[in-house]
């Protein structure tokens, strides 16, 4: 298992360049599976979530080549098994976006109940319900979901919490039903606008991706695409608050700006400034940041994803602030980590109260997911001494050479291959 280490109290100077975006990327592998011919994503980043999909798509008959720039061919598919096994879905819950598009264009599928984060009970009844209005039969048994459709139909269907793997599923699979599809309380998050885009490109008829319903009107046959995956807002915004909390001044070359309007106004309550240039978002940071208050919403909210690395410029900040987070009701596991690092964290429920300035001390700490991870290695950027950061395999599920990037702006950190976790 590799660990990353960093001594901390680096000013960061430079510029980083932000990356495709993982949670575009997934569901737009997927949606290869709606076409018979090739589909070809560029910008598409190098990490361990993508390569699992991949794997996935090749077990179900599709020849994947490439990784920056990702060729999928769909032609091959049918042939075997439509099965999305235990092994590969249990390390990442995207994997159930295979679903609508199986079920779609063979009429039949069997997917693993997920695994992934461990951030709360996400459960994939939405996904379900929407699969089964537009005519699924679902049967659940040992601990998978066998769908059947001979075709698929538009239906009228409300989802009962905004889901953004639910929205994308479900619309996948009525871009190829017989019939008009109106979704309700639909996801609007930039990644699922991108699928819809993606889509729309391959000969779908969506309207309303961004707004809180849309109409698809199902086509015979869609056709492979060439495609960029656009920036990743979710890297992007960490990179900021690196930047905020070490007093740096980093170009963001590429960052999304239209997509991190939350990200940015949290940022610049706290002092931080935020720059936009002709080549992406200039941050700096304040000689003291100021305390915030946020809380968790759907997209155009702020963003769940968001909310361990706010955290950590929230115990930078000289004050009180208070997060609250509505997503995921388990998605504070970061806090004991950070707390062992020297951090003043009181969580109650959903909320939780930061005091600051927390006088960070460097020690070995446990990832415990994704964006869990992220917060501990800007923790260690403005610790005092050494942090040594374990189960870093989370961070490679969606960031990539994180140690490179932040290294190139002055960061002292540093990735060691094979270390005892």
């Amino acid at each position: 298992m590799d660990k990353i280490v960093i001594h901390g109290g680096q000013r960061l100077r430079g510029e980083i360049r932000i990356l495709g975006a993982k949670n575009a990327a997934l569901p737009i592998q997927c949606a290869a599976l709606l076409t018979a011919g090739t589909t070809t994503l560029r910008h598409v980043p190098r990490l361990s979530d993508v390569k699992t999909m991949s794997e996935l798509l090749a077990g179900l008959g599709c020849v994947v080549t490439g990784d920056r720039t990702l060729v999928i061919d769909a032609a091959g598919v049918g042939a075997g098994p439509l099965e999305a096994p235990y092994e590969l879905v249990k390390t990442m819950r995207a994997s159930v976006t295979v679903m609508g598009p199986l079920l779609a264009r063979y009429g039949r599928c069997r997917v693993s109940l997920p695994g992934g984060c461990a951030i709360g009970a996400r459960p994939i009844d939405q996904h379900l319900r929407g699969l089964e209005a537009l005519g699924a039969k679902i049967k659940l048994a040992h601990g998978y979901v066998e769908l059947k459709a001979k075709r698929l139909r538009g239906a009228s269907f409300t989802f009962d919490v905004i889901t953004v793997g639910g929205t994308q599923n479900v619309m996948m699979a009525a871009a190829l039903a017989k019939g008009t599809t109106r979704l309700e309380n639909v996801a609007r998050e930039p990644e699922v606008q991108e699928l819809a885009l993606v889509l729309n490109k391959m000969g779908a008829k969506i309207h309303g991706a961004g707004t809180s319903a849309m109409e698809i009107e199902g086509v015979d046959v869609l056709h492979g695409i060439d495609h960029a995956i656009l920036p990743d807002r979710i890297e992007a915004g960490t990179f900021m608050v690196a930047a905020a909390i070490c007093g740096g001044d980093v170009l963001l070359e590429h960052a999304p700006v239209d997509h991190l309007h939350a990200v940015i106004a949290k940022l610049e309550e706290a002092g931080a400034r935020c720059i936009v240039e002709p080549r992406g978002l200039r941050v700096q940071g304040p000689e003291a940041l100021r305390p915030i208050d946020i809380v968790t919403r759907a997209h155009p909210g702020f963003p769940t994803d968001m909310q361990a690395q706010m955290m950590v410029l929230a115990t930078c900040a000289h004050g009180q602030s208070i997060l609250t987070e509505t997503i995921f009701e388990n998605r504070f596991m970061h806090v004991p980590e950070l707390v062992r690092l020297g951090a003043d964290i009181h969580v109650n429920g959903n909320v939780a109260i930061i005091k600051g300035p927390a006088k960070y001390s460097g020690t070995t700490v446990m990832a415990t997911d994704l964006r869990a991870s992220a917060s501990l290695v800007l923790a260690g950027l403005v610790a005092e001494g050494k942090t040594e950061i374990r189960r870093v395999y989370h961070l490679d599920r969606g960031y990539e050479t994180i140690e490179k990037r932040l290294r190139q702006v002055g960061a002292k950190i540093r990735r060691f291959h094979g270390a005892p976790n």
